[in-house]
């Protein structure tokens, strides 16, 4: 897998046709042994009060996210505060794994 960083954008979907949150991020992805890493920075638009309550309610409801990426392809994935409270640690999400 070749390495990414760049703009991607993390949404919260209730079921597949409501979508509660979407937050622009920007990511870097790269390769780790036989997997890889990503971490995540949340967008400027995260920096209201109100946005970031709606991003962390929806974090401790359920901290699994759809990543999309700007050409169009996406990946289920679990989303951590990283301990700077700034980044974000993005994993693939098990069912995303048994699915593919």
């Amino acid at each position: 897998m070749d390495s990414y960083e760049g703009p991607a954008r993390l949404e919260w979907w209730a079921n597949g046709s409501t979508c509660l949150g979407e937050f622009d991020v920007q990511v870097s992805i790269r390769p780790a042994d036989d997997n890889w890493v990503c971490d995540a920075l949340l967008g400027p638009e995260l920096l209201s009060d109100d946005r970031r309550e709606v991003f962390d309610r929806l974090m401790d409801l359920d901290p699994v996210f759809t990543l999309r990426f700007h050409e169009g392809s996406e990946i289920l994935v679990n989303v951590v505060k990283a301990r700077d409270g700034e980044r974000l640690a993005v994993t693939v999400c098990e069912s995303a794994e048994q699915a593919a």
